[in-house]
């Protein structure tokens, strides 16, 4: 056999990829298939027995050892601080902390001083739910609630804890450390009170918590607290009542309405509201209270008009739907959604139409009868309204007054808020007449400014910004066009009268989009002792 016989494979053993070369001598303990993941000669890999019980959930990993831990990662650019402002808001502040991780958040300077043993973690947790409690049944945005729940929780020391606000419940968790147990308490809300007086109050509490040169103990956080929810509404119900029927009257003049028309929708208003103060009473559901107290001053405005009265029947009507349009609850809805609070947006906003269609029905069910009656209501009379710049501004700054009445509002505010309301009605006239722009830009405008001015009031004060807002929007609010709207459908003109609602709709989300919109300009550009800027939600579609 030659030479190149012998170097001619004998079988397909020998072309395997793992043959070693030609001269390369193998030890006999080393296998020719070695894989590369074998363990090293002489690398001994045994194991601690593992136990067999399973700890907490969040106990440290088995793998996991402290000592033998890799070295931290930090960026090449540096971990940024989060430094705050002590002279900025608390609401400023908590909001900022809040958008962090919990991991960047800078630790707490605790403004008040515990007990030697630490906070009574579970005290505090409830002393918190029940501060959310007032603001979130007050009407107060859901960002602002939890921001209020923050402040409470760091002011004792407790910086790891994330609350979680809904329409109906208010949850709270705790943990201390990542090896810890969380401790979670929550509280649901079965009661609204609009009563902005003691919303003041609680964020005054919240203030005085917040600032590290005051020392509140729980104690006394607790009988303030109480005093709080003692004490009675600053008007009583008579008074409510008449502010009740001047907002109606006042509604009434800014449509076009004269003396004889402001009487008549004052008397309307008010006997609606003492209707509906009858079923509260009863226990009747609010969606019926609202049908009820709408009835009295339709029926006034279609009797009018039956008796053949030299009367603008429609004033009569608007005025008194001004008394009753929920503009609180629309605010507050439209802004928990702009804030990301979807769940409470969509839970608020579905009660802002029970409410409304509530109002509908109670309108269209009198509309009805009168047109069957022989009413000669008419839907053209919406074009017709003067213009009497002196007697609107007028109207609209008491109908801000009166709103922010019906809302229990503290004395100090009623005169900031009633010019705010004639502001606002100013700059709708300038650019809905003169300007000649939409109703929906005019409004969206006037709004912005409203929600500009109550949010630069707010934090002048530190206080909450819906008492210097809500009732300056109550002029700004769709009366007229919600009446005219349903008239159209009690006369079978369908199609007109979903136009004519489509329209109302669109200035209260004009309305509740500008407030919204004011507040957020000024924080973003009039900083006042600010902190740096609040992170935003990035968007959720796109890049």
């Amino acid at each position: 056999m030659t030479d190149a016989e012998d170097r001619k494979p004998q079988s397909d053993e020998v072309r395997m990829a793992f043959a070693p070369p030609a001269g390369v001598e193998v030890a006999d303990s080393e296998s020719e298939t070695t894989s590369e993941f074998a363990v090293p000669a002489g690398l001994d890999v045994t194991h601690a027995p593992v136990p067999e019980a399973e700890g907490s959930a969040f106990d440290s990993p088995r793998t996991y050892s402290a000592k033998d831990a890799p070295a931290a990662f930090t960026p090449a650019t540096g971990i940024p601080v989060v430094s705050l402002t002590k002279d900025a808001p608390w609401q400023d502040r908590m909001r900022t902390i809040l958008r962090l991780p919990v991991t960047e958040r800078p630790a707490p300077e605790p403004a008040q001083k515990p007990d030697e043993s630490g906070p009574a973690v579970p005290r505090v947790l409830d002393l918190t739910l029940r501060i959310g409690e007032l603001l979130l049944a007050g009407g107060e945005g859901a960002e602002d609630v939890e921001a209020a729940m923050f402040a409470v929780c760091r002011s004792y020391g407790l910086d790891r804890c994330e609350p979680n606000v809904t329409f109906t419940l208010l949850s709270i968790s705790y943990q201390p450390s990542l090896v810890d147990d969380p401790v979670t308490a929550s509280r649901t809300v079965r009661r609204r009170v609009t009563d902005y007086t003691r919303l003041a109050a609680v964020f005054r509490l919240v203030d005085d918590l917040s600032d590290p040169e005051t020392e509140i103990s729980l104690e006394d956080a607790y009988r303030r607290l109480a005093e709080m929810r003692r004490n009675r509404h600053p008007y009583t119900t008579w008074t409510l009542t008449t502010a009740s029927g001047l907002l109606a009257g006042a509604a009434s003049v800014l449509v076009g309405g004269d003396v004889l028309v402001f009487v008549a929708a004052a008397l309307g208003a008010m006997l609606g509201d003492r209707l509906a103060w009858l079923c509260a009473g009863r226990g009747l559901p609010e969606f019926y209270q609202f049908t009820i107290a709408a009835m009295p001053p339709a029926a006034i405005g279609v009797a009018l008009t039956v008796a053949h009265v030299d009367v603008k029947a429609s004033a009569v009507i608007t005025g008194g739907l001004f008394a009753l349009l929920p503009g609180r609850a629309l605010v507050a809805g439209v802004q928990d959604g702009l804030t990301g609070f979807y769940i409470t947006a969509s839970a608020r906003l579905l009660e802002v139409m029970y409410l409304f269609v509530g109002i509908v029905t109670g309108v269209l069910v009198v509309l009805y009868f009168g047109v069957n009656l022989g009413a000669k209501l008419n839907p053209d009379a919406a074009l017709q309204i003067a213009e009497r710049p002196w007697w609107q501004i007028g109207a609209s700054m008491l109908l801000s007054l009166t709103f922010a009445v019906l809302l229990q509002q503290e004395r100090s505010t009623v005169l900031w808020v009633t010019l705010n309301g004639g502001v606002a009605w100013s700059v709708y006239g300038a650019l809905r007449y003169p300007g000649e722009l939409s109703p929906v830009a005019s409004t969206a405008v006037a709004a912005g400014l409203v929600g500009l001015f109550g949010q630069l009031l707010a934090r002048y004060r530190f206080a909450s910004a819906l008492p210097y807002t809500t009732a300056a929007i109550g002029p700004l609010l769709p009366g007229s066009a919600t009446y005219f709207g349903l008239l159209a459908i009690a006369q079978n003109d369908v199609d007109k009268g979903l136009v004519s609602l489509a329209t109302a709709a669109s200035l209260a989300m004009a309305i509740a989009i500008g407030v919204n919109l004011g507040s957020e300009i000024s924080r973003m550009f009039l900083r006042i002792g600010s902190p740096e800027k609040r992170r935003a939600a990035k968007r959720t579609r796109g890049f």
